[in-house]
């Protein structure tokens, strides 16, 4: 009875938004981290504005009070912080308005303070070799791994010896429940039939334990400060496989069928890292002087009609 009166209560106010939120069917698909992230934010929410009447929500006015708290909570906790727990708070009133509870969503499209460009952060083969020379060997395994999927962290590190059989990786991905399989390269295959399958996972620490994402994150952090490398994170290495199988020939589709993106994140990742490698580059150029189309350019010289090496015989 008193759980049942405290649910009424909480009826028309945004707490009881919140509480219809994160017990809905939309919420639990999203990813256990992203949840966990999702509920921790939502409770500061809650602090600020869990009083807050549903009909509030209509007014225009209200755009100004959440920017207002976002300015508070940037100070605070840093604008990445702020723009998250703003973001997570456009996310629940869509879902709101999708689900009949809110008419209005005054914060979608708000301009986000904090600017992350990571245009530039590939792992290049200098990267990848200096890693190699000094990370232990669950942390090579790791970077090998993603390399050759293009997967995420959270999804490789659950990977379980029944995901790889007869030379594919087969998994259904935590972030939009994607089903993807990957054909092993031969290096992989070489990599994974080598290893013994003394844990359930593939990727286990050194007493054949799970990792917890915290402590591969330290350990991965360690691992690439010994190495020399303080501006890559291991996410990173799945723009970077994105941007080899680019430079191997691969069409859009092609790439989005094996890392599960889009092809509209795929253009887009293609679109911000190609540019930064010459591999491409020099690839399109030796087409271009072997091809037939184009011999006549490859012959083009320039021809002295007088000019220079007369001068040049007036001076003698």
């Amino acid at each position: 009875m008193a759980e049942q009166s405290r649910v009424t209560k909480l009826k028309g106010t945004l707490v009881g938004l919140i509480r219809d939120y994160t017990l809905s069917p939309e919420f639990a698909k999203r990813a256990e981290s992203t949840q966990k992230e999702y509920r921790r934010m939502l409770t500061k929410v809650e602090v600020r504005f869990g009083t807050m009447p549903l009909e509030v929500l209509e007014d225009p006015r209200v755009r100004s009070d959440f920017l207002k708290w976002r300015a508070d909570v940037a100070s605070s906790s840093g604008e990445r912080e702020a723009d998250n727990r703003l973001s997570v708070v456009s996310a629940m009133l869509s879902w709101g308005i999708d689900n009949g509870q809110v008419f209005s969503n005054h914060v979608l499209g708000f301009k986000r303070l904090h600017k992350v460009d990571r245009s530039e952060k590939l792992w290049l083969p200098e990267h990848i070799e200096a890693f190699m020379k000094v990370a232990p060997l669950e942390m090579q395994r790791a970077l090998i791994l993603a390399l050759h999927t293009g997967q995420r962290q959270g999804d490789l590190l659950k990977l379980v010896w029944t995901n790889y059989h007869e030379g594919k990786i087969s998994l259904r991905q935590n972030k939009g429940a994607q089903r993807v399989i990957v054909p092993c390269t031969q290096a992989l295959a070489r990599m994974l039939d080598g290893m013994e399958r003394s844990a359930l996972v593939i990727l286990n620490t050194k007493t054949g334990r799970p990792w917890k994402a915290r402590y591969f994150k330290g350990q991965w952090e360690e691992a690439s400060k010994a190495a020399g490398i303080t501006d890559l994170h291991f996410h990173d290495l799945r723009g970077t496989a994105v941007t080899m199988l680019a430079e191997a020939g691969c069409s859009v589709p092609e790439i989005a069928s094996i890392t599960g993106h889009s092809l509209k994140s795929v253009h887009g990742i293609i679109e911000r890292y190609l540019a930064r490698t010459a591999t491409l580059a020099t690839a399109a150029m030796d087409k271009f002087q072997n091809a037939s189309s184009t011999n006549f350019a490859n012959q083009l010289q320039t021809t002295d009609r007088g000019g220079s090496n007369n001068i040049a015989k007036s001076l003698k």
